[in-house]
């Protein structure tokens, strides 16, 4: 099973990944934890996987109003996980492209 869903590819993690930092970004399924997270990183992408840091989202309360009611709805809860890489390593998500 496969506990990573997608990159997040944003403009500050892109230069947090290209500057000394060499952090990643990516969106995980809720059951994962830090372990498993780092594990499937360093198995996908053949890096070394420093350290984890995990958060949850909480989604948010969306409300519309037409005319003939007030719709409700919710956005869903995930989980972030950022991934700091050892020294010298990199992870290139456009070279398949």
């Amino acid at each position: 099973m496969s506990y990573l869903r997608r990159p997040i590819v944003t403009e500050k993690l892109t230069k947090a990944g290209e500057m000394k930092q060499r952090q990643y970004g990516f969106i995980v399924e809720m059951d994962a934890n830090k372990i498993q997270i780092k594990n499937e990183i360093e198995k996908t992408y053949n890096v070394k996987v420093e350290s984890v840091r995990t958060l949850i989202i909480m989604g948010k309360t969306r409300n519309r109003s037409t005319r003939s009611r007030y719709i409700t709805g919710h956005s869903s809860n995930y989980k972030k996980a950022f991934v700091t890489l050892a020294s010298g390593q990199e992870i290139d998500f456009y070279k398949n492209i």
